[in-house]
């Protein structure tokens, strides 16, 4: 095999098209379109359209919801903590935090915390902090003599924080001005009673 022999796979690429180029293409005049109508011009999206009815897409009823309070856990199985002490990537002598699980590589993101499921064998005792755990996982991990604690994420920040200072912020600035403005009738008043003396 050589780099000039690489092909790709029979049928992986097709050639583009080519439309409007003489009555001998067969693709020539109205380049496949046909006479007139709303197809025939360019800038025609009909996806959803039915002549004006009600599409099908509204027609049809709505089902279930959007839950605004679901947790996003990662989901760790015990076997995947023996794994990675047998690579070595995790040290059993310290307490199994999400953090640690997150520089050993075994989660991605911290999300809203790690559940623990049951699912491999343990071997190794540990000592593991996290966001929950099923009965199995903790069976496990008390059988192979360690312990599980359950800890809290810290919440995730709020979306209308900085609306709030806004809100907190004008009127302050509104009372500044207004002392500003009391200010300057005093300052004027002094001089006008100094020239009316």
């Amino acid at each position: 095999m050589r780099l000039n022999d690489l092909r790709d796979n029979p049928g992986a690429t097709q050639t583009r098209k080519r439309v409007g180029r003489g009555p001998g293409s067969g693709k020539g005049k109205t380049a496949g379109r046909g006479y007139n109508g709303q197809k025939s011009r360019s800038g025609v999206a009909l996806k959803g359209f039915e002549g004006g009815q009600m599409p099908i897409h509204r027609r049809l009823p709505k089902r279930g919801f959007n839950n605004l309070f679901t947790k996003d856990f990662n989901e760790v199985n015990v076997g995947r903590l023996q794994a990675a002490v047998d690579k070595k990537t995790l040290d059993p002598k310290k307490a199994v935090t999400v953090e640690a699980l997150a520089e050993a590589g075994i989660i991605r993101r911290v999300r809203d915390g790690v559940r623990l499921l049951g699912q491999g064998d343990l071997k190794t005792k540990l000592t593991i902090e996290v966001t929950g755990a099923s009965a199995g996982a903790v069976k496990a991990v008390e059988k192979a003599g360690g312990k599980v604690s359950f800890v809290e994420m810290p919440k995730r920040p709020a979306k209308l924080k900085p609306l709030e200072s806004k809100e907190k912020t004008k009127p302050e600035a509104k009372s500044a001005s207004s002392k500003k403005a009391g200010k300057k009738p005093a300052k004027t008043s002094a001089k006008t009673t100094k020239k009316d003396s």
